[in-house]
């Protein structure tokens, strides 16, 4: 039989959902909304970046960022991320959540400020210096990730813990509409102040000295929100959870905890103590017994969260040139530089609304209902569906430009009514606390890793066939047509691997990881081959 439940972790899984839930929503939400802007802001101004930096005199069509350049640019930052997450996962587990949490969030207020004051005496300074503070930008961001996550869910009562935790990824959402909507007004202004012929008319009168400073302000305005939240994330006590079952202290966790939920908590230290010394509470990550309980749930949420990467990463930051092959956006040379911002946030922006935004608030309402495996599952069969149903009929959708926008709204919104937020939510609670931190962070930075074959992949697979319509330096790719059919394969490969992720819904985090248990019932309840939830 279980051993009975600590008091305090029992009354916050019982605990009526109160203000200091929204309050810790808030909190932690506002990194994740940073964390979007920052990491998608940059597909607003590459185009910007191209034809700023590598003009090229004579050259029919404007300046484009060369393949390393771009690679560089839209990959530095998530190769910060998988090293953020591994090592604040890390961190998180060994010295505290709180005590990390914050640092996170000033390496992402001076990385952003940093990015938009890159300079440099060559093209190659500039993008050098970007590179440096978005890869450190990265590395905040990527801390964010694991630390949010394990905040929120033992912040959280089991009843509603998915809706919480899910709406803490949820303002991923409403960063990357703040970033349409920023790069839309700064680059309207502009366009206002300073009038510019299209590249056609006139290539070099094209792109006015001014426009340097949209991408720099559109950059930099990533650091306000982050700095806005800094002082609450320090007023945060730490959970309950990492003060009671890996710190040990029952009195720190009884007192935090009775502040919080504002009712007198016993402190119940020899509980405490002999929870601590049993051996579900003791094995390491690189055990045996790790791999018996838990080995296969982790392999199950880092291959999703890594295919789900590749296709999410790969439409996220490579709609502008997706938007373009359709005709949805005019060519580049009908433009000038500032008005093609403009035109690249406008679309971005709708696609937020229509897609991405609804997205998360739909799992916000139903995870704790229909369960974290039946949406990442549907999530996953509904992107596959969508996806070869924009490949197949491909050219179609170039004479029809609504029913492709309603098309890629759509498997945006099954992306985030569906598994970039389960493969969020579910790392954060199958996992013992001593390891909660780290497996989550192995598990986003798996993601990451995705996000970067996606970046790169698609790079240079969405170029034409045919040589001569693809980018300058780029050699030709498959096309986008095949690149959404390869992506809609991968969607299909992440249906067959959420079957190894376990149904978390209603259930304490102690009773999900076996923390609670007697000496004679090793085999906690999480570890039952069935994921179906019944």
């Amino acid at each position: 039989m279980a051993r009975n439940q600590l008091g305090v972790l029992n009354a916050l899984d019982a605990a009526r959902t109160q203000w200091y839930h929204f309050t810790a929503i808030v909190i932690a939400g506002m990194g994740f909304f940073t964390d979007a802007y920052d990491l998608f802001s940059i597909s607003l101004v590459t185009k910007l970046l191209g034809r700023f930096y590598y003009y090229e005199e004579g050259y029919p069509k404007p300046g484009t960022l060369p393949p390393n350049v771009a690679g560089a640019v839209n990959g530095v930052a998530f190769c910060g991320t998988i090293a953020g997450q591994l090592f604040f996962g890390w961190l998180g587990d060994k010295l505290g959540r709180k005590r990390v949490y914050g640092l996170t969030l000033m390496l992402m207020v001076v990385c952003s400020i940093g990015s938009g004051l890159s300079f440099g005496d060559s093209p190659k300074g500039v993008m050098a210096t970007l590179c440096f503070f978005r890869f450190w930008l990265g590395f905040g961001i990527g801390g964010d990730y694991p630390l949010s996550a394990t905040i929120m869910s033992e912040y959280a009562n089991k009843r509603t813990r998915g809706a919480f935790v899910s709406a803490v990824f949820a303002m991923q959402g409403f960063g990357i509409l703040t970033g349409g909507i920023v790069a839309l007004i700064v680059s309207a202004a502009f366009d206002h102040a300073y009038k510019a012929p299209p590249y056609s008319v006139s290539p070099e009168g094209s792109t006015v000295p001014e426009s340097d400073y949209i991408w720099r302000i559109i950059l930099m305005f990533g650091a306000i929100p982050a700095l806005l939240t800094y002082y609450w994330r320090m007023k945060m006590p730490e959970t309950a959870r990492y003060t009671a079952l890996i710190a040990r202290n029952a009195k720190q966790a009884a007192a935090d905890m009775s502040k919080v939920l504002q009712v007198e908590l016993e402190a119940e230290e020899e509980k405490v103590e002999k929870i601590g010394i049993s051996s579900s509470n003791t094995f390491g990550l690189f055990s045996k017994e790790f791999a018996r309980r838990h080995g296969l749930h982790l392999l199950g949420t880092t291959t999703t969260w890594f295919l789900l990467d590749i296709a999410y990463y790969s439409n996220n930051l490579f709609q502008k040139d997706i938007f373009t092959a359709i005709g949805w956006l005019p060519k580049p040379e009908t433009m000038n530089a500032i008005h093609e911002v403009y035109r690249v946030a406008r679309a971005q922006t709708i696609i937020a609304l229509c897609g991405t935004v609804p997205g998360y608030w739909f799992t916000v309402a139903l995870i704790d209902y229909i369960g974290r495996f039946t949406i990442q599952l549907m999530g996953f069969f509904f992107m596959t569906v969508f996806m070869f149903a924009l490949a197949f009929p491909y050219h179609h959708w170039k004479s029809n430009h609504v029913g492709f926008l309603i098309m890629y709204s759509l498997t945006f919104f099954f992306a985030n009514f569906g598994p970039n937020a389960t493969t969020f939510v579910v790392p954060a609670e199958i996992f013992p606390a001593r390891l909660r931190s780290t497996c989550h962070g192995i598990s986003a930075a798996a993601g990451k890793l995705g996000a970067i074959v996606g970046a790169f992949g698609f790079l240079y697979a969405a170029q034409s066939t045919n040589p001569s319509e693809t980018d300058k330096d780029y050699p030709p790719g498959i096309g986008v047509k095949n690149s959404l059919i390869v992506l809609g394969a991968i969607n299909c490969l992440g249906m067959v691997f959420t079957f190894l992720v376990p149904e978390s819904k209603g259930k304490s985090l102690e009773e999900l990881t076996g923390e609670n248990e007697d000496e004679d019932n090793e085999i906690p309840p999480v570890s039952s081959t069935q994921t179906v939830p019944v």
